[in-house]
C-alpha cells in the first residue's frame, strides 16, 4: 500500500482540446553518424531530411524527432531538460521489432510492464533519454493512492507495480515462428508522451495544469514526479526532480532538450493557451503558426496550430 501522505490530489478536468497532440521533439547531439546509429538504425525512425546539420527523422513520412548537430558535449548529468521522449507504436509487435534491433547491435535496453503500457528504455550515445512504448489501457488502471492504493491495478483488481520487466519471451512471439524483421517503424508511430527534468513538482504541475492546461493525473512525492494528460492513461507530459532540487538548465552547447512541440487543432485553442500564459508572466516569443515559451525551469516549449 502507499501512504497516502505522499501524494498530493491533482486530478481535474483538461481545459486544452481533446484532439491536442505533441509534435515534433527537437534535440541536439554532438555527431551525426552517433545520432543515426541510435535514432535511426535502433529506433528505426526514418531519415526525412538532412540539410545544413539539422536531421529530420519520423514514420509515414510524418517528422517526429528533430536532431541538431554540432553539441560540444554530451548530455549534462543531474541538470534541467529531457529524460526521456516516449515514441508510442501502433502495434506490440513494433515493440518486439525494435527490441530486435537493439539485441542485433549490443544496444542496452530496460523492457518495463508499466500495465497500463509496455515499455523499452533506451538512450542514444549522446544520453538523450528515449521510451518506446505501446499501449495496454485494457489490461488496468492506474491506482488511486488518495485511496491507499498500489500503483496499478489489473482488471480483475489484483495490484501490480507499474515497474515490472516484460516477458521478452512474449513480446518476441508477437512476431511469430518465422518473423519478417523490420528497418522502420510503420506509419501511425507518435510522439506519446515527453518527460522532462523539473525541481519542484508543485509548481511544475500549476504551470502544465492550470496554465499550459492539461488534466492534472498524479503528483506523488515518494516517486518524486507528476503526470499530466489529456481524457486517458499513460500521460502527456510528466516530470520529476531527479536530479535534485538544485538542478539548473545544462551548459550552453550540451546535447540535449532544444525544446518540445505541443500542436492545437485551432486558433482559438491559441488563444485561450496565450492568455493563461499572459495571466501567468510566462516569457512568450512569436513563432509564424504560434509562439515558444519557457516553463518555470527553462525548458523550452513551442505551442502551434495544427496545420
Amino acid at each position: 500500500m502507499i501512504d497516502t501522505s505522499v501524494q498530493t490530489n491533482v486530478k481535474s478536468a483538461p481545459l486544452l482540446p481533446l484532439t491536442t497532440t505533441l509534435g515534433p521533439v527537437h534535440l541536439a547531439v554532438t555527431d551525426r553518424t552517433k545520432a543515426l546509429a541510435i535514432w535511426r538504425d535502433v529506433v528505426g525512425l526514418e531519415l526525412i531530411a538532412d540539410k545544413d546539420g539539422v536531421l529530420t527523422l519520423g514514420a509515414g513520412g510524418k517528422p517526429l524527432i528533430v536532431l541538431e548537430t554540432g553539441a560540444t558535449a554530451p548530455v549534462m548529468p543531474r541538470s534541467i531538460g529531457l529524460y526521456h521522449v516516449a515514441i508510442h507504436v501502433p502495434k506490440r509487435a513494433d515493440l518486439a521489432q525494435m527490441a530486435i534491433r537493439a539485441m542485433q547491435r549490443n544496444i542496452a535496453i530496460s523492457p518495463t510492464d508499466h500495465l497500463v503500457s509496455e515499455a523499452i528504455y533506451l538512450w542514444d550515445l549522446d544520453g538523450n533519454g528515449i521510451e518506446i512504448t505501446f499501449e495496454t489501457p485494457w489490461r488496468g488502471t492506474l491506482g488511486d493512492p488518495d485511496k491507499g492504493e498500489t500503483y496499478a491495478v489489473t482488471t480483475d483488481g489484483k495490484p501490480h507495480s507499474g515497474r515490472d520487466p516484460i516477458d521478452m519471451q512474449g513480446l518476441l512471439a508477437e512476431l511469430g515462428p518465422q518473423p519478417e524483421l523490420a528497418t522502420t517503424m510503420p506509419g501511425g508511430t507518435r510522439i506519446g508522451h515527453v518527460h522532462v527534468h523539473v525541481n519542484d513538482l508543485r509548481q511544475a504541475m500549476d504551470f502544465y495544469r492550470d496554465v499550459i492546461g492539461f488534466a492534472g493525473f498524479l503528483l506523488i512525492d515518494s516517486f518524486g514526479m507528476g503526470d499530466v494528460g489529456l481524457d486517458y492513461m499513460p500521460h502527456s507530459l510528466a516530470f520529476n526532480i531527479w536530479s535534485g532540487p538544485n538542478a539548473t538548465l545544462p551548459a550552453a552547447g550540451t546535447a540535449g532538450l532544444r525544446w518540445f512541440t505541443i500542436t492545437l487543432p485551432d486558433a482559438a485553442s491559441l488563444e485561450e493557451v496565450k492568455h493563461r500564459l499572459e495571466q501567468a508572466d510566462a516569457p512568450m516569443a512569436t513563432l509564424d503558426n504560434g509562439f515558444e515559451t519557457r516553463d518555470p525551469f527553462g525548458n523550452r516549449i513551442r505551442v502551434v496550430v495544427s496545420p
